[in-house]
């Protein structure tokens, strides 16, 4: 007698599972990646300055080298969560973070082809955009299937918590870099790291003939792929999938607007106020915050707690607590007060890491780098939609609270959206299996 197919699945799943020591060292790998993908991701908004004044670019120039990237990042984000279920995650990215890397050390050689400066520019940021793009949903995918689920919202949260390492390294030793020895530098320092740490990966985790199998299959268009067939006509009829997309859509919105936006307020608000302390503080808070949610949300699952109530007390914090500190912003006079709220408002935000990140992996582990892919699509684009509407609104009204008061709303609706129509069980098996 043959078991039912469901359980032929979770027992193959469980096959491919990292032991304990292998998910340590993939976990501090993947934190790395991640720090590495932020240090090369914030370079340009960096060296801007420097790199205006040695161009000539004005303040709109500027503007549109910074914005191209999300317009790339924003393409790639299905494919990626896709080529990630196929082929493996840790291929995906260590194939991306071979070329981010090498555009980022050749981008001062391209800045500097030819008299057209900021069409090179704006080029290599789309073409990072694309590349980049592969990463989160890649990663998604390779956690869904290698971390056994006790396991997923600590390890995500602690991988999570690279992209506040990367923009704290570029941040300080970006600008001494960009002091001492020119803009050029800060992009070979990216860059470069970023290579030594592909060459680490290729030579100690992953192996030669993998890669080469990986390569064969891109280039014969995944004919020689695992079958892995997206059912995504069953997954979109699911409240629980829209719930799951629609929360990624309003905490990846929030973060932009707040990412974007937070430096020019500061600035405006408190003139005399010390950049380093609103620009490193609120990084700091997070990164501590992000660990601390992965360990809670595992603790209180290890504890009996059904896994759905424990994704949604992780979505109170992460969109409906960081809301209200957001809203405080906008009435306070005070720049102590003000860094407080700040700080509290980001590091809840990583309070999503461990609750609407990881239900994706809940719902459909067999695809969760796809529907991973289709939530940041969606999730990237109203973010540009919302620091948009932002600015707008700044110019419009002469006051941040409307800001502020926009990331609540965004906020409230994502989490509302999530805690009446969130699930927790696997929606991604069915006998009928529709290709993508």
């Amino acid at each position: 007698m043959q078991p039912p197919p469901d359980e032929t699945r979770r027992d193959a799943a469980e096959n491919v599972q990292w032991s304990r020591p292998e998910c340590q060292v993939w976990t501090g790998t993947l934190l790395l990646g991640t720090c590495l993908l932020y240090c090369a991701r914030v370079t340009m908004p960096v060296c801007t300055v420097a790199m205006s004044q040695d161009f000539g670019w004005n303040k709109k120039e500027a503007g549109i080298v910074l914005s191209s990237f999300f317009w790339g990042y924003c393409l790639t984000q299905v494919m990626g969560g896709h080529l990630g279920d196929r082929i493996g995650g840790e291929k995906v990215i260590l194939l991306s973070a071979t070329t981010w890397g090498s555009i980022t050390m050749a981008t001062p050689l391209l800045a500097h082809l030819g008299s057209a400066h900021l069409v090179s520019m704006v080029f290599s940021r789309v073409l990072m955009g694309l590349l980049q793009g592969v990463y989160f949903p890649a990663l998604t995918s390779l956690l869904s299937q290698r971390v056994r689920e006790s396991e997923r919202a600590f390890t995500y949260s602690t991988v999570g918590a690279g992209s506040q390492f990367g923009m704290l390294v570029t941040g300080a030793v970006g600008s001494l870099l960009l002091d001492w020895c020119g803009w050029q530098s800060v992009f070979y320092f990216s860059g470069g790291l970023t290579l030594l740490w592909v060459c680490y990966v290729y030579r100690y985790l992953l192996s030669e003939k993998d890669l080469i199998l990986t390569l064969g299959v891109l280039a014969q268009g995944l004919s020689m792929a695992r079958p892995s067939k997206v059912p995504w006509r069953l997954l979109f009829r699911k409240p629980s999938v829209w719930a799951v997309i629609c929360s990624q859509l309003s905490s990846a919105c929030s973060f932009f607007i707040l990412l974007s936006w937070l430096p020019t307020f500061f600035k405006e608000t408190f003139p005399h106020s010390k950049g380093w302390i609103f620009n490193v503080v609120p990084w700091l808070v997070a990164i501590p915050a992000s660990l601390f949610s992965g360990f809670l949300s595992d603790h209180l699952i290890s504890q009996g707690y059904t896994t759905i109530v424990v994704r949604k007390l992780m979505q109170v914090m992460g969109l409906g607590l960081s809301s209200v500190f957001a809203l405080c912003l906008g009435h306070t006079s005070s720049f102590l007060k003000a860094v407080v709220f700040a700080s509290a408002s980001i590091g809840l935000q990583t309070f999503n890491h461990s609750g609407i990140s990881v239900n994706i992996q809940d719902l459909a582990p067999s695809c969760a780098g796809f529907l991973f892919g289709v939530a940041n699509t969606a999730g990237a684009l109203a973010g540009v939609v919302g620091v948009c509407l932002g600015g707008y609104l700044i110019e419009a009204t002469g006051s941040w609270t409307c800001v502020f008061n926009l990331v609540a709303v965004i906020s409230i609706l994502g989490l509302g959206t999530f805690l009446v129509f969130g699930q927790a069980q696997r929606v991604d098996l069915s006998p009928a299996r529709e290709d993508l």
